[in-house]
């Protein structure tokens, strides 16, 4: 039951801290992407964001978030601050990724678009996004997966996912190498459906457009 809950945790820290960065990323890379010499300073904050948290470790962050946080709030949970922490995380490296699949997308798209008298929002989002997900949600899922693991790293400021609980049951008496053996496995179980639901979504999102190469290439 202590190792079911704490998969659990482990899981829902990821999955929310994991999408609401995603969220907050695609933000930045719109105003990342705002044209014009008044955008300047706006697109050089997104960039300093962006380049200064995929330089800082994990855990770092961690430590940062939970300080900076507990000086305003001290009674704030260790839940909100790992979430909190994986966010900020999150928007940085999930921004290059949105950033890559928005460019992947031909100009001539854009183009047309202004063309019809589309706003830089309706072209964004109604035009270039949903032509860019083939390339954004493969490796955005990959990213997650790869956080389940990392996840193991909030245990040091206290939060009771899978690490911290096998810490416990060790210091408890427990087989060292059954317990950890036990929630290496549970991080196998947590990860593997969704590398599985990546790959599908990889080839799912990827067929219209390898249909289109076919047929391209069969034209005499």
């Amino acid at each position: 039951m202590m190792l079911a809950e704490a998969a659990y945790m482990t899981l829902a820290i990821t999955v929310v801290g994991c999408l609401i960065g995603f969220g907050l990323a695609l933000v930045l890379v719109y105003l990342r992407q705002t044209p014009g010499l008044w955008a300047l300073p706006l697109r050089l904050v997104c960039v300093t964001y962006v380049e200064f948290f995929r330089r800082i470790p994990f855990l770092v962050i961690v430590y940062l978030v939970l300080f900076f946080i507990q000086a305003l709030t001290p009674n704030a949970s260790l839940f909100s601050i790992a979430v909190i922490a994986i966010c900020l995380y999150a928007i940085a490296y999930t921004a290059d990724i949105i950033r890559g699949g928005l460019e992947s997308v031909p100009q001539t798209q854009v183009e047309a678009a202004r063309a019809m008298n589309l706003s830089r929002f309706q072209t964004t989002f109604m035009i270039v996004l949903p032509q860019a997900w083939p390339v954004i949600v493969p490796p955005s899922i990959a990213f997650a997966v790869s956080f389940i693991k990392d996840t193991a790293l909030v245990s040091q400021i206290g939060v009771f996912e899978l690490t911290f609980r096998g810490k416990e049951l060790n210091n408890q008496g427990y087989s060292g190498v059954l317990v950890f053996g036990t929630i290496a496995l549970c991080y196998f179980i947590l990860s593997f459906p969704l590398t599985l639901l990546g790959q599908h979504l990889e080839k799912r999102l990827a067929t219209p457009r390898g249909q289109r190469h076919s047929r391209k290439l069969r034209r005499p």
